[in-house]
């Protein structure tokens, strides 16, 4: 098979990496790609917000299959160009993948279908929201509308916060529109998971969890991030658990979509707090996580490549996928300054000592190539991943790793996984 993958951050070069040990695979190409993914693909230069240009390109090479990683080209219709061109691809066509564009869109669907999640308002009136505030009082969730990547969700933790944070909100939500609404919702107690299925109309098949880290210090102190580290399995994610979330959260999506005439089709990514009434719905997301993917990929016993064409193909119903017993953790080394203002540029040397280090894989996030050297370009930078019997030899593995890698215009959180490691103790 001829693939096509698109995307540039350590989510795309986790799949290239699984995709290219594929026995399925001829050839893989990647746009825009990245020094990682230029290891595993072809890279080819490419926009990909033009349509045409991307189905002429697949004809051109006769791509077999599309694999469409981030969020937006998903939002933009990709995936309906590409299908109307008769050209096969996982991922979501546009309105299905409404399900992370907007988060009106979700917590309607959750009203109507009586999917738990926190209770909510949605409104396009700033006055509105203040008086919500008023009168629900904090700690309370603001989340604005469209794509965010990851920094559009406001958790505030005492009303005039969340007072101060609703121009902020308002003006994020669809990049400004006037029109565009805000979600307003209760601030949820518990433990918050991730867990993925692969998805095509009402199929369903289920894969793993996982548990991302959002705060950008340890201590989940300072402001949300697209993701600090992550680990796979969630141990708070229980063999119960799981068949709640499928039986009341993500069966009842997937049936909505399919009867509504908008089927859902490729990976989706459910966003969980685990609270004291059971599993609630926090988000979806239409691809998988990032850094989520990053750690369930090294887990995957199965070939990813045949489970995506299954998928595309609707014949989930036939599949199965099985998991290594060993944990992974993954650990984000970031540019100082990010989630805010920082800079790129800054030469990044010692990751093949990274790599050697037993269990570890590095994943490029926001790198490229400059003079033979690889170079900071981004905010996440880099995912160092590693394997592990317990959540506490990997995570050593991890920053055994990180710690060979030098690189002094980068930070990360050195908790990584602190909750797994708590319950391991316990034990």
């Amino acid at each position: 098979m001829n693939v096509f993958l698109i995307g540039s951050g350590g989510r795309e070069h986790a799949l290239s990496w699984k995709i290219a040990a594929s026995p399925l695979l001829t050839k893989l190409y990647a746009a825009p790609g990245n020094p990682g993914i230029a290891q595993d693909a072809e890279i080819v230069t490419l926009k990909i917000e033009d349509h045409a240009a991307v189905i002429s390109f697949c004809k051109e090479k006769k791509i077999d299959l599309v694999v469409i990683g981030p969020e937006a080209p998903l939002t933009a219709g990709l995936a309906d160009a590409l299908l109307a061109a008769k050209i096969k691809v996982f991922g979501p066509q546009k309105i299905p993948a409404t399900l992370e564009g907007s988060k009106s869109f979700t917590k309607r669907l959750c009203a109507d279908h009586n999917i738990p999640t926190a209770a909510f308002i949605e409104t396009t009136s700033r006055a509105e929201a203040r008086a919500y505030i008023e009168q629900h009082g904090a700690p309370i969730v603001l989340k604005a509308d469209g794509l965010h990547a990851g920094k559009g969700v406001i958790v505030a933790m005492d009303k005039q916060e969340a007072l101060m944070a609703v121009d902020q909100v308002f003006a994020m939500s669809s990049n400004g529109s006037g029109d565009a609404p805000v979600v307003i919702e209760e601030f949820l107690e518990g433990e918050e998971a991730s867990y993925f299925c692969f998805v095509h109309g009402e199929q369903v098949l289920p894969l793993a969890s996982a548990q991302d880290h959002k705060r950008v210090f340890d201590n989940d102190q300072g402001p949300n991030t697209g993701g600090m580290g992550a680990y796979s399995p969630a141990p708070v994610f229980t063999n119960e658990i799981e068949r709640e979330v499928l039986e009341k959260i993500v069966r009842p999506t997937a049936r909505a979509l399919a009867k509504a005439g908008t089927p859902y089709s490729g990976v989706l990514y459910i966003g969980l707090m685990i609270t004291k009434d059971g599993p609630k719905l926090i988000e979806y997301n239409v691809r998988f996580g990032d850094p989520e993917c990053q750690v369930l990929m090294p887990r995957m016993k199965d070939d990813v490549l045949t489970l995506m064409l299954a998928t595309a193909n609707g014949e989930l119903d036939k599949s199965s996928v099985r998991w290594r017993d060993e944990v992974a953790i993954t650990v984000v080394f970031a540019n100082k300054g990010y989630p805010g203002a920082y800079k790129s540029g800054a030469e990044i040397r010692g990751i093949e000592k990274a790599n050697a280090v037993e269990g570890v894989t590095v994943f490029h996030a926001g790198t490229k190539s400059e003079g033979g050297k690889i170079v900071s370009n981004g905010g996440r930078v880099l995912n160092v991943t590693a394997l592990g019997k317990s959540v506490t030899e990997a995570r050593e593995r991890a920053y055994k790793a990180i710690a060979l890698i030098d690189w002094p215009e980068g930070f990360y959180r050195s908790d990584i996984g602190w909750r797994a490691i708590a319950r391991e103790k316990q034990k």
